[in-house]
């Protein structure tokens, strides 16, 4: 049988995808190379089972290209892919993407497929292998209930249709969208410039105005004393006192709870005292006091008030059947039910016909039952209000609407206090005055229905999804926040603190994201590597911020894909050797290729900056639609001068300065030695972190003094760029405390130091255990050719090391790189191994300390220098 082996959503742009997808790791086992047309009558019964996947055009680009293909015969992971999708679609979730790669390993394939719900694509992935194995099996397979399950946890996740078309119409607007909770709390927009909304309501909303519109009693009396047409009425508690007041209200009448919504626990046209002791029993449980009255005849419509103005309105009518003089109600209901037009839940313009216990009552009322055969064009009403969740039907009548009722829906909103409205009125018509023909006004909707205006089941479809957006998001109004983006193997944090510190000082209130942690305007929020996707939505989902710079890494590239949709600036530093071997990434081509997601994923308009001196960014220009800045530490690198000779902008390292070129522009910006994290332009790798830094500030219009001022007020300090390169002085030697994690890194590092003319070199350093020994043996060969001493700890974390292992592999590596023996130190614990080569030191000395426990290491080193100057 084919096994599952992994599975999981990524639910940003990624490595295969810039939408949602799930990544789902299959062992074909048995049937690994074996091909459809192998496996008997395998594709006549997949076809039997869902027809539908003849729709499935696949690589052949025409109508049955997916059968076609099975015909030739394809490997069984191509099929799982298609079904996959299938089911969604069959489930009325319309997805399209899919592809289907072999991994490293021979019979094992991730199936990659589109989604629009996480849980149902998720549960469409393991339904399809479960189709496969039980057709191979020769096994039944109850397809129906799959669908129907599918449509349950649809349901359960899936945005509602207000909700929905909203964020449809958001997006549609290029409003960046995150949804806040798995039902409808949604941010429209980011940072400070979010609004959120919940089916139609907004951050905008009143809470008085919801709460006085579910207040029935309470809007009546406003609405009475403003002059608007009402039904008479009383509010209840007791039974005896609503048949009293019914009796003197006079029959029909309507039951209603005080605080309900949606129609539920309403029972209308009540004509005697036992069908209102019935309808009080319903209403009382879901409100203790209950509104009796009166019934008033017509036409139920709604009207939609959207920001103090009328835009759609519709006639109601609940949910029924109509007899032919052949079927009788069940049979009319199981027909109704045929009309594609009627669906499962929300999912199409009216909602499948269910007998519910209004329906038991009103066919007891009538005398009738399930098998009544109702006469020719009869018509029997399945519920008593007209809300299409429970089957109802509407007609658009927007432009029938008189005058003075469009003036009275938009004096009604303001008098209760919604922004959004939707206004309950029953009258003969709509297209007179409603005062003037014995119609009133039955009840006001906070967070209203918009399905009715949407897609109405006759008449014309009303977008009121625009005007909700349009209110909240005025024309020319900002939504999203400036975006910048950064990967590469190296340089990431010390770049994206380079880059916040210039963009505050122009005024943004910037959240940052880090491996040291998530910062908001300069406070430190979160502790920790926080440079995945959740990090990112941190930033973005916080209204103090108008500007967010991201550190990305690889991880969460891989583990959940991007945590934002589209960046402004997106930038790669460089591609080099690191975590190889894990997660499928084996090659620097396959690093490339995940980083390079950052360089695409720029929103329109966007910039993208790439390391010239880098061969892997380069070739990812290709793919990068926005605006192109190169950085280079070399003006003749040929890259800059075909970019620059096609009227491009680069950012060079020319003659001791950052220089901006454009065409045959060369502006000098500032000088190296005057940037101290350079450290009088010694430290190159932090020359580039800087051209790159120059590079975001042009790409987002900044002018080149605040660029300048952005470059030299930044410093290598344990507050400004913790555990980068961060130097302390200790008595007469020198410590020096940096996060360098690989050999690119330990090689910056090594040629730094180098250059500073201390005496003797102590390294103190251990190395991770997920890393390739030969990315290990060329740290120590590394270390060996300028070090004088090394101290070498263990992490707590062995990441499936052997305790002890990695101390003894390092040690024999520096040995057989030509270290002295005795030059070597074995401490497990980092603290000792620090406090050690501390004690050791002497004039003149540089201690090297590599660590990812930055403040615990910054503590420490303070705490030597006080008990030293004692």
């Amino acid at each position: 049988m084919i096994k599952i082996l992994e599975k999981k959503a990524l639910r940003g742009a990624n490595i295969y995808s810039y939408r949602p997808v799930v990544v789902m790791t299959i062992d074909l086992g048995k049937y690994n190379e074996v091909l459809t047309t192998e496996l008997g009558d395998f594709v006549d019964k997949l076809v039997e089972m869902i027809p539908s996947l003849n729709d499935h055009r696949c690589s052949k680009g025409v109508e049955g290209g997916f059968i076609m293909r099975m015909r030739e015969g394809t490997l069984l992971g191509h099929v799982i892919e298609h079904i996959a999708l299938e089911l969604q679609y069959i489930a009325y979730m319309d997805v399209g993407f899919g592809k289907t790669i072999e991994t490293d390993t021979a019979g094992k394939y991730n199936v990659i497929f589109s989604y629009w719900v996480e849980d149902a694509g998720i549960f469409a992935g393991i339904e399809a292998v479960e189709i496969v194995n039980s057709i191979l099996a020769g096994e039944n397979y109850d397809l129906e209930s799959t669908i129907y399950d599918l449509k349950d946890i649809r349901d359960d996740h899936y945005l509602g249709p207000s909700t929905a078309s909203i964020v449809q119409e958001a997006e549609a607007r290029g409003i960046s969208v995150l949804r806040l909770d798995d039902y409808n709390l949604v941010q429209l927009g980011e940072g400070k410039y979010q609004k959120r909304i919940q089916a139609a309501m907004t951050s905008n909303t009143s809470l008085i105005g919801v709460e006085t519109a579910g207040n029935k009693r309470l809007t009546k009396i406003m609405l009475e004393d403003a002059g608007i047409p009402i039904p008479k009425g009383t509010v209840v508690r007791k039974l005896s006192s609503a048949i009293e007041d019914a009796n003197w209200l006079g029959y029909p009448v309507v039951i209603k709870p005080h605080d309900g919504h949606h129609g539920k626990g309403v029972t209308t046209d009540i004509q005697n005292d036992t069908e209102l002791t019935e309808a009080f029993e319903r209403a009382v449980e879901i409100s203790d006091k209950v509104i009796v009255e009166k019934y008033l005849t017509g036409n139920d419509y709604r009207l939609l008030v959207v920001g103090g103005k009328f835009v759609a309105a519709a006639k109601r009518a609940p949910a029924k059947v109509v007899g032919d003089g052949e079927h009788n109600i069940a049979e009319l209901i199981d027909i109704e039910n045929q009309n594609p037009d009627r669906g499962f839940g929300h999912e199409n313009v009216m909602t499948r016909l269910k007998v519910s216990s209004v329906t038991e009552h009103l066919l007891e009322k009538s005398g009738y039952t399930m098998d009544t055969v109702l006469k020719e064009d009869e018509i029997f009403y399945l519920e008593l209000t007209a809300n299409l969740s429970t089957g109802g039907s509407a007609e658009d009548v927007t432009d029938h609407v008189h005058k003075a009722n469009r003036f009275m829906a938009e004096r009604i909103a303001r008098i209760i206090g919604l922004d959004i409205a939707g206004i309950d009125m029953m009258s003969p018509t709509i297209e007179k005055p409603i005062d003037k023909v014995g119609g009133a006004v039955i009840e006001v909707n906070a967070a209203p229905g918009l399905r009715m205006h949407l897609a109405p089941a006759k008449g014309t479809p009303r977008n009121v999804a625009a005007d909700i957006v349009e209110m909240m998001f005025p024309e020319g109004a900002q939504h999203d926040i400036p975006i910048v983006a950064v990967t590469g193997t190296n340089g990431k944090t010390t770049t994206v603190r380079m880059v916040a510190n210039m963009l505050k000082g122009v005024g943004y209130q910037v959240g940052m994201t880090t491996t040291d942690g998530i910062y908001l305007k300069d406070r430190l929020i979160a502790v920790g590597d926080m440079s995945g996707p959740y990090s990112a939505k941190v930033v973005l989902r916080d209204p103090m911020v108008d500007c967010a710079v991201l550190e990305t890494a690889r991880g969460g590239i891989l583990r959940e894909g991007l945590g934002y949709k589209m960046a402004d600036v997106g930038v790669v530093l460089n591609v080099q050797p690191d975590h190889l071997g894990l997660k499928g990434i084996n090659t620097v081509e396959d690093l490339a290729r995940v980083k390079s997601v950052v360089a695409e994923t720029v929103r329109r308009g966007g910039v993208t900056v790439l390391n010239a001196d880098d061969e892997h960014c380069v070739r990812m220009a290709e793919f990068c639609r926005e605006t192109l800045i190169y950085f280079s530490l070399r003006p003749s690198n040929p890259v800059i001068q075909r970019h620059i000779d096609n009227e491009h902008t680069a950012v060079v390292y020319d003659r001791g300065y950052i220089t901006i070129i454009t065409g045959e522009s060369a502006t000098p910006v500032a000088r190296a030695v005057d940037m101290p994290i350079t450290l009088d332009g010694k430290a190159m790798f932090n020359i580039q972190n800087a051209l790159a830094t120059a590079a975001v500030g042009y790409g987002m219009g900044l002018d080149i003094e605040k660029i300048r001022q952005g470059l030299v007020s930044f410093f290598p300090s344990p507050s400004q760029t913790p555990g980068r390169m961060n130097f302390f002085s200790v008595n007469d030697f020198e410590v020096m405390l940096d996060y360098a994690h690989n050999p690119p890194a330990y090689k910056n590092i090594i040629d730094l130091v180098s250059r500073l003319g201390h005496k003797r070199y102590i390294f103190v350093f251990d190395v991770v255990g997920d890393r390739r020994d030969e990315d290990l043996m060329e740290i120590c060969q590394m270390i060996a050719s300028k070090c004088h001493y090394a101290v070498v700890y263990e992490d707590k974390d062995l990441r499936g090391r052997a305790p002890g292992e990695l101390m003894d592999f390092v040690e024999n590596g520096l040995i057989s790189s030509g270290f002295a023996s005795d030059a070597v130190k074995k401490i497990a614990d980092e603290t000792e191994a620090i406090e050690y080569a501390l004690s050791i030191a002497d004039t003149n000395d540089l201690v090297c300390i590599m660590s990812g426990r930055v403040d615990q290491v910054i503590q420490q080193i303070y705490g030597f220098q006080e008990k030293e100057a004692v």
